[in-house]
């Protein structure tokens, strides 16, 4: 583009900027030193070959490094990069029209064009490429059989169809996936889930390949009118199972649900609109899934260790799923057209202009994923992926591809262990912008290992199946007990480190794991060095009222056992630019108390540091705290006579000091009355029960959560909890503890007053009213509105 002359116009603002005589929507007043305005790598952008075709993520790295938003001459589409650019313009449908996701993204020639006319092809609207208003009416209308109640009835037909493709291979040591099962059973489910006769599943195929070159990649010319032929084929073929269905609607399946709404919603669901989405529906919701499922099993056989630590411990399956879709989802990119001049960032946007929304680059973004390019089978906020989408356009599908993809990857973990890639195999990939994954994928194992030739139960074991998105409470690692050592009386110090000896997660001062004590699940804080990544350290206080976990610990647990842990996490986290800090542990609050005051002591901060027991004997780490802070320290000994005035300690505020304590309930409850006076913030405090009980609904009120990114309405009833409403209606929000007391539901208010019940927030977070714990808080009035 660098000898392009250009021609310059007025920009309606009084302005002279330039522009190329083919129409090139670029600013030319923003040269790069080489005068030209599209610098050399986005000019060399081409996603239907090279780097793009070969791994789209990487090939996008320098952009969103260097120019996040960028135009593409040889696309003519303007191309997104980053998170949350991509997403941001995914949440605004009326800026960024989806109006041409199905429109060709090569032109036909007039032969292929003339034989679609010939099909009296006429592809219109679907859910993926309407505008408002008659989007959400629709989309809120056929929304039901994707909630998660109806989707749970579709898991024992999954569940058959994979056991039958596996059974038919598993004592041949080699299988090619794609073709023997990962394409086959996905179609399958989506014809049972629209309702549609089984048909010829390879002609089905070849339609919904002709329909993605068709759609969204760059046919010759001389492919085109094959292509164009199985396009209205498809298309026909589409009708006529449509009109069949109109003869007798009364079966299951999500076209005769539409067919039976239409009566009595005739203007939102039309003719036209039931038959392009019958199209649209049978490649949807089998082509996707087909080919996120290769990516999965792929990347996890290529990371061998994550491989078998899924084997290990099939917990992990749900968020390796999210995690495989945000690595290597099978839809990398959709797109949009600009309905007004706009920015993006601080990209100049044209009126008309198309978009190039790369979701698999986004979800590469080291800007909000923390080692992007690593498979991280634990990472805690996989599921904030885009490869469904984002806002009212997300896939309502993606619910029943998860159900799918967990299945293969239950069944093939359990069944065949000790199955690899074939070595030295080519993959191929069909050449487009949007959908991607391996054509053909060869797999080989020595039947003689199967696991169930000597051990046929283990066919019965079944992994409950999660239906949305996953729970924090699935990220697991497996701990080995290394140590268990006296600290004081009735306390015991744990040291934990992973069982193969990898590297753990860091941590930071105030951080706490969950652990699983046979049923019970636990918080417990790290109290050793955050420096030693070899192993974690806990302390565990046997109490009398224990609920089981500490009772479990001190008598059931021995050094060699493996346990499950999640984490580590913090909400407790030390605020490093306060000037003073006071630091109160009583008992075995002592844990979290101590990591921080030894932060502060390396830092060189200034802190006073009491320490409350009822005798010295049962003061964990007491001699440590004596050797380590022995001049800011003030012990307060119970039977010593030296008992803690938390009034008197506290009694004249002081600036830019905050009091961090941890210590059992009567201390907290003093620490808030005696802080009263005190700035808002300068209390935090740890806590690890929570005192919710079930919701009564004679003292509860129903309210309206509506989702601004979304554009529905989620009705709370008064025994319902906002999290448990939004997870029926098909919205997807991150859980953990669901008592209020770690953080892992919090959703963005943007109005409506929040009633908070939970143990996270400060007084001042919670005065800001823009955010709620999902699991525990609820409405003040009639309607609360978040942003999802």
């Amino acid at each position: 583009m660098g000898a392009e002359s250009a021609s310059a116009i007025n920009n309606g603002k009084g302005t002279a900027v330039t522009e190329s005589p083919s129409g090139c929507p670029i600013d030319h007043s923003r040269l790069d030193p080489t005068g030209c305005p599209v610098s050399a790598n986005a000019a060399a952008f081409d996603p239907f070959t090279g780097p793009y075709q070969e791994d789209p993520p990487g090939s996008l790295r320098w952009s969103r490094d260097e120019e996040p938003v960028f135009y593409s001459p040889k696309l003519g589409y303007w191309v997104v990069t980053r998170y949350e650019d991509v997403k941001a313009v995914f949440r605004d449908n009326i800026t960024f029209s989806p109006a041409n996701v199905l429109e060709k993204i090569t032109p036909f020639n007039d032969e292929a064009n003339a034989v679609l006319a010939k099909y009296d092809y006429a592809m219109g609207r679907t859910l993926v490429n309407e505008d408002e208003p008659a989007h959400m009416p629709r989309r809120r209308a056929l929304m039901e059989p994707f909630t998660p109640p109806h989707l749970a009835q579709h898991e024992p037909m999954v569940r058959k169809l994979v056991r039958e493709r596996v059974d038919s291979f598993i004592d041949r040591g080699e299988a090619e996936l794609v073709d023997e099962m990962l394409y086959e059973v996905p179609l399958t489910v989506a014809l049972h889930f629209l309702g549609v006769p089984e048909e010829d599943h390879e002609t089905l195929r070849k339609y919904s390949v002709a329909h993605t070159i068709n759609t969204w990649g760059r046919p010759a010319p001389e492919e085109q009118v094959a292509v164009a032929e199985n396009v209205g084929k498809f298309w026909q073929y589409a009708g006529k199972v449509l009109e069949k269905m109109r003869e007798d609607p009364s079966g299951p399946g999500w076209m005769q649900y539409g067919i039976r709404l239409q009566p009595q919603m005739p203007d939102i669901i039309t003719d036209s609109y039931l038959h392009s989405m019958m199209m649209a529906g049978i490649v949807a919701a089998h082509e996707t899934t087909a080919l996120a499922a290769t990516n999965a099993i792929k990347l996890l056989l290529e990371n061998r260790t994550l491989w078998e630590e899924l084997c290990a411990d099939p917990s992990l399956i749900p968020n390796t799923v999210e995690e495989c879709l945000r690595f290597a989802g099978s839809i990398i990119a959709w797109r949009r057209v600009a309905t007004k001049d706009t920015k993006i960032g601080d990209v100049e946007i044209p009126k008309g202009a198309k978009l190039l929304i790369v979701n698999t680059s986004a979800n590469h973004d080291e800007r909000f994923f923390d080692n992007p390019d690593e498979l991280d089978i634990r990472r805690e906020n996989a599921s904030d992926h885009l490869s469904f989408g984002y806002g009212s356009h997300q896939c309502m599908g993606k619910n029943l591809a998860r159900m799918e993809i967990q299945i293969f990857l239950e069944e093939l973990t359990k069944r065949i262990p000790h199955m690899e890639l074939v070595p030295d195999q080519e993959f191929t990939y069909l050449p487009n912008t949007s959908f991607r994954g391996p054509e053909r994928l060869w797999v080989q194992w020595n039947p003689a290992k199967n696991p169930e030739r000597k051990n046929p139960e283990l066919l019965d074991r079944q992994l409950k199946i999660k239906i949305g998105q996953p729970s924090k409470r699935t990220i697991t690692r497996t701990m080995t007990v290394q140590r268990i050592e006296p600290e004081a009386d009735d306390i015991v110090r744990i040291t934990l480190a992973d069982v193969h000896g990898r590297p753990l997660p860091k941590w930071s001062p105030g951080s706490h794991v969950d652990i699983e004590l046979g049923e019970l699940s636990r918080q417990y804080s790290l109290c050793g060095d955050p420096d030693d990544r070899s192993s974690y350290q806990i302390a565990v206080l046997k109490d009398p009222e224990s609920r089981g976990g500490s009772r479990y610990v001190h008598e059931k647990l021995s050094v060699g056992d493996t346990l499950h842990i999640r984490g580590p996490r913090n909400h407790f986290k030390l605020n490093p630019d306060t000037q003073r800090y006071i630091f109160i542990a009583g008992g075995i609050g002592i844990t979290p108390i101590l990591t921080m005051a030894d932060h502060a002591r390396r830092e060189g901060k200034d802190y006073e540091f009491h320490y409350c027991g009822s005798s010295r004997s049962a003061m964990a780490f007491l001699d440590r705290v004596v050797r380590d802070h022995g001049d800011r320290l003030t012990l307060h000994v119970s039977d010593e006579g030296t008992r803690l005035d938390i009034a008197e300690l506290l009694k004249t505020p002081q600036d830019d000091t905050q009091i961090y304590a941890c210590g059992p309930q009567r201390m907290l409850d003093a620490l808030d009355d005696a802080t009263e006076h005190w700035d808002e913030e300068a209390l935090r405090v740890e806590h690890f029960s929570s005192d919710l009980g079930e919701l009564d609904p004679e003292k509860e009120h129903a309210f309206d959560v509506k989702l601004a990114d979304s554009g529905i309405t989620v009705r709370v009833a008064a025994d319902q909890t906002v999290l448990n409403a939004l997870r029926a209606a098909n919205i997807d929000v991150l859980s953990d503890c669901e008592e209020g007391l770690c953080g892992s539901c919090e959703v963005t208010v943007s109005t409506g007053e929040v009633d908070h019940r939970d143990k996270v927030l400060t007084k001042s977070e919670r005065a800001l009213n823009n955010k709620m714990m999902t699991c525990c808080s609820r409405a003040c009035g009639d309607s609360i509105t978040i942003e999802l």
